[in-house]
């Protein structure tokens, strides 16, 4: 027995000193890893956009570095192009690029502005794509050159919007949706009720690509001097061969990245001098002059929301909860030294309560410091629900953003539980018992006063909306029931302030905050990241939560990355296996 336990402890403790000696090398890594670069003179910051990019780091980002790598983000890419423009040892950003890239429109248009500001400060900008479509284009013309591979694949098709319906998928299984919306132009809520979009959803979309058109048009034509007919005569060719392109002036060269180098690097070196933009972001701002004394808070809420926490859901994605956002507003509102608060939102919305809650924490920091909310891609619905109670609301001409309407609905599954072969039985006591039981569907009372309900809450977010831009009920339904807009459009009809980006946010919260515009301030994002010992000390969840960002960084890009390759691109087949 004696024998046995001294064996089981020499294992335990053996088993011990490898889980140290593995968190001892892990802390090791990431203790270099956050070690600034040594950024020499003359070299070139390179930002690789391939695969989807977050507005901000993920929950859990420390443990998905460590397993994976790290995802880029449009956090990091702004900032590391606003130090760029001041660095001296930088000699100009060298995006490399690929159709595969996960951003929209409005955040490919804050990345062209970031762009545009390192070109206004003379240094280069240069554009080098393995595969370009119509949508990565609209970056790529904000740089001085577009260089391309001679074998690249070029795809410049013209604008769709697809709307993806269930309501066959759920007839066939017995599911029946007992669903209200408000109101007809609530699209999302067709998805289970309808085969195909209504009139009025088809309206919306259409008045919507109209204006993404001509904004797009415009500023081809602004970069490349492509007019309108120029760029229809290239989406009637649709498929180009690099050197077409390069004919047609879509791009300027056909070069390889070893090219690239080449031409940039200096006579002396043997090879180019590059800083990729993870390390470059490890360089403080504050070295370069970029800091001041009073603060700018940036408050990040990305994803779906619903729930108490921040998370990662393997299927839904990104998700945002209201005690997590709810704490930052109150760690911004009671640190004396922050100024103001800029709250970036990237969300299509979600649940109506924990975006009340997100909304009154806005509301509250707003009486003591200015707010001012910075949209992204996406702030509909949910996402303008959080939103409008700021003292000022500014979106990007691109961003999609309203959709003041609403979904409520419960589903009937008695149908597909019978196909099963799963029975129910019950007992109830006092009226409508199960009225939101899956095993029916509502009785004409019960509907009654489930729309009652629905239309009360909705009516009352309305009035508040209307009551702070300062609008009449009636002219806000006319924006409302669902309706979107793009950013452009929410200016004009009074449902944001002013457009822009975060640079514009922020110096907004500046002069809010009585900040003269010449006095430099420093900027503090939160949620804060944890460091490697943080994560590890937080126990199970931290784990838990970098296993869920894999597993859905796995489905949306990994996936989509395969199944990109077979469906969109030109392949080489010997015996039915894919040769690169």
């Amino acid at each position: 027995m004696k024998s046995f336990l001294r064996s089981f402890l020499a294992s335990l403790l053996a088993v011990l000193v490898v889980l140290l000696v593995i968190v001892g090398i892990l802390a090791f890594k990431i203790s270099r890893s956050d070690s600034p670069p040594d950024v020499k003179e003359h070299t070139w910051l390179v930002i690789d956009l391939y695969g989807g990019i977050d507005e901000y780091d993920p929950p859990a980002d420390i443990m998905t570095e460590i397993m994976g790598g790290k995802p880029e983000t449009l956090t990091r890419i702004l900032g590391n192009l606003e130090k760029a423009c001041v660095d001296d040892d930088i000699e100009g950003v060298i995006f490399k690029m690929s159709a595969t890239n996960g951003a929209g429109l409005a955040m490919l248009e804050e990345i062209r502005g970031g762009i545009k500001k390192v070109r206004q400060s003379g240094k280069k900008v240069y554009g080098y794509s393995d595969s370009m479509n119509r949508k990565l284009y609209y970056l790529a013309a904000s740089c001085d050159s577009i260089f391309m591979p001679v074998t690249g694949y070029i795809h410049f098709a013209g604008m769709a919007t697809v709307t993806q319906h269930i309501k066959g998928t759920l007839d066939k299984l017995g599911i029946n949706p007992n669903l209200h919306k408000i109101k007809d132009f609530k699209s999302a809520a067709e998805m289970v009720i309808r085969k195909d979009m209504s009139e009025s959803s088809r309206r919306n979309k259409e008045w919507m690509i109209e204006e993404i058109w001509d904004m797009y048009c415009q500023a081809l034509e602004e970069d490349r001097g492509l007019t309108k007919e120029r760029v229809v005569e290239a989406m009637n060719r649709a498929e180009f061969m690099v050197e077409e392109a390069v004919e047609f002036g879509l791009i300027d060269r056909a070069l390889y990245w070893d090219e690239i180098e080449e031409m940039l690097k200096l006579e002396k070196d043997k090879k180019l001098r590059t800083v990729c933009s993870g390390g470059y972001a490890k360089i403080e701002p504050g070295k370069l002059g970029l800091k001041g004394k009073k603060k700018i808070a940036v408050i990040h809420a990305q994803g779906m929301i619903g729930g108490r926490r921040n998370k990662v859901d393997p299927l839904l994605g990104l998700m945002m909860g209201h005690e997590s956002i709810v704490a930052e507003f109150r760690r911004a509102c009671r640190d004396k030294d922050i100024a103001a608060v800029v709250f970036r939102v990237d969300s299509g919305g979600g649940e109506a309560l924990t975006s009340d809650m997100i909304g009154h924490a806005v509301e509250v920091t707003a009486k003591e410091k200015p707010v001012v909310v910075s949209m992204v891609d996406v702030a509909a619905s949910g996402g303008y629900h959080i939103a409008y109670r700021a003292t000022k609301i500014m979106a990007d001409p691109m961003t999609i953003t309203g959709s003041i309407g609403s979904i409520s609905m419960k589903f009937n599954m008695s149908g597909f539980y019978e196909k099963l072969g799963i029975t129910h039985d019950f007992v109830e006591k006092g009226p409508h018992a199960m009225m939101m039981s899956d095993l029916r569907d509502f009785t004409r009372e019960e509907r009654e006063i489930f729309e009652r309900n629905h239309w009360d809450g909705f009516n009352h977010w309305l009035r508040d909306v209307c009551e702070r831009r300062g609008m009449t009920f009636e002219e806000g339904e006319k924006l409302a029931h669902g309706r979107v807009w793009t950013g452009r459009q929410a200016k004009n009809n009074g449902l944001v302030d002013e457009l822009g980006g975060l640079d514009r946010a922020i110096e907004l919260a500046k002069e809010l905050a009585e900040i003269p515009a010449e006095e430099k301030v420093s900027v503090v994002h939160y949620p804060v990241k944890k460091d490697l010992l943080e994560t590890l000390m937080g126990g199970g969840g931290s784990f838990t939560a970098a296993a869920r960002y894999l597993v859905y960084r796995f489905i949306r890009e990994d996936l989509a990355e395969t199944w990109n390759l077979v469906t969109d691109q030109k392949l080489y087949l010997v015996n039915d296996q894919v040769v690169d």
